[in-house]
């Protein structure tokens, strides 16, 4: 699938019952029980609250081919702007076209544009498809600093 064949667009409202199964099938991949409707109440407060960034892959049929979700975070040191890449999902028909990678690439230009420091990832240690994806696109394994969670 070449990269005409799909667009990249900054998703609003008006796409979410495109992202929805997406988004379902991102959190079934991490586990979860199938939801759509808690999905989509989840990414339509996130909408109306304007409290994300998501971009969306769609094919020429408006189908949805994968999306990433982009959280504001920020830096008391560089006192700028971080963003958390915290959701990147590609359909399963739609794996190994380029997607995932437009999406990085989408979400980078979106981290210059708004001029931030940069963006950070996690991700399963056991997703090693996605990080060699995240690695030949630049992106760096965190050396020097521990990740700690507090889960309530």
């Amino acid at each position: 699938m070449s990269s005409s064949t799909y667009k990249i667009v900054q998703a609003s409202l008006e796409h979410i019952s495109v992202l929805v199964p997406l988004f379902d099938g991102y959190r079934q991949f991490y586990g979860q029980a199938s939801d759509l409707a808690g999905a989509e109440r989840f990414l339509a407060d996130h909408f109306k609250r304007k409290s994300s960034v998501v971009f969306l892959a769609l094919g020429e049929d408006q189908k949805g081919l994968g999306f990433t979700q982009l959280y504001p975070s920020y830096s008391s040191v560089s006192m700028r702007q971080l963003w958390i890449l915290n959701d990147l999902f590609v359909a399963a028909d739609a794996r190994r076209s380029g997607i995932g990678r437009a999406l990085l690439e989408r979400a980078r230009e979106f981290a210059l544009e708004t001029q931030a420091k940069g963006l950070t990832l996690n991700t399963a240690v056991t997703n090693t498809r996605a990080q060699s994806v995240y690695e030949s696109a630049g992106w760096q394994r965190e050396t020097e600093f521990y990740a700690y969670n507090l889960y309530l």
